[in-house]
């Protein structure tokens, strides 16, 4: 390093005395110095010429490019506007209609699942009802929550009245129980038993309800239930019917029943703004056309 640096002071120090020395050498070289800076600004300048030619001719030939295009764009406009709906056309159709279904005797497109395993189930064979569980399942049920105080009943997901509810499978409408069916399947797949508590329910039994303003505020002839498009549901874990929302498997079983109850095109009553019916699924398009039909709205 201390040889680098005095060799480098060597030749600056000679530079130096030359320059003073040889003021001839010396204007020489400037002199060649600024030619040469001369020559490398009138290169540059014939580069800059040349680039900004050859850009406004580019840009000549687009505009021209673009002027004919647009012109045989304008002579062709309507095979163009044809093939284009040919494409769009099938697509929407396919992306509209892929998850509706009319079904024999609607009035109403009712989406379709669009689990894979709902679906599998319900293009499947028919699904069978599950044996229910004996009927001191419900009385013991009942009976339980008439012991609960007001303020520890508002955590509990329980219908009215279960003993005396109606859970004959065939009163519900086919359809409807086919997608039930599944939704029981695939929980008992992922080890969560689902018991009906009530499907058909009668008028005056729905007026009942209602009067007492405990379970629902529709008034007769307003519940999906009395058309056979809705049922109340609830898992059963060590031989009681579970409804308490403050436990996590419970909490967790409701919600995953309302999931795939949207995946079977059905309504869960947990999504429900004013009463939480954590229990209820409907099929709510149909039900609409029910009570359409029955002249009750």
């Amino acid at each position: 390093m201390v040889w680098l640096a005095v060799t480098v002071s060597f030749l600056v120090f000679a530079v130096a005395a030359w320059w003073a020395m040889f003021p001839g050498a010396r204007d020489e070289a400037g002199g060649q110095a600024g030619r040469m800076l001369q020559r490398g600004s009138a290169f540059i300048e014939r580069l800059r010429r040349r680039a900004s030619q050859q850009t406004r001719q580019s840009g000549q030939e687009l505009r021209t490019k673009g002027a004919g295009y647009v012109r045989r764009a304008s002579r062709s406009k309507y095979f163009l506007i044809a093939a284009a709906l040919m494409v769009i056309v099938p697509v929407s159709l396919i992306l509209g209609l892929r998850q509706k279904v009319i079904l024999d005797g609607g009035t109403d497109p009712v989406p379709v699942a669009t689990s894979s395993q709902i679906r599998e189930l319900l293009e499947g064979e028919n699904l069978v009802p599950p044996e229910p569980p004996p009927p001191e399942v419900f009385v013991e049920a009942e009976r339980e929550l008439a012991q609960l105080s007001p303020s520890a009943r508002l955590s509990i997901a329980a219908p009215e009245e279960i003993v005396s509810a109606d859970r004959r499978w065939e009163q519900i409408d086919r359809d409807f129980r086919q997608r039930v069916l599944a939704i029981y399947k695939v929980m008992e797949g992922r080890g969560i038993k689902m018991v009906l508590v009530e499907g058909f329910r009668s008028a005056q039994r729905q007026a009942e309800l209602a009067a007492a303003g405990k379970a629902t505020r529709a008034g007769a002839g307003q519940s999906c239930h009395q058309y056979g498009l809705a049922v109340d549901s609830a898992p059963i874990r060590n031989g009681k019917l579970q409804w308490d929302m403050n436990d996590p498997w419970t909490r967790e079983a409701y919600h995953l029943y309302g999931q795939l109850a949207q995946e079977a095109g059905l309504e869960w009553g947990g999504n429900w703004r004013s009463i939480k019916d954590y229990v209820h699924l409907e099929q709510k398009d149909r039900c609409r056309a029910a009570r359409r039909a029955a002249g009750a709205g």
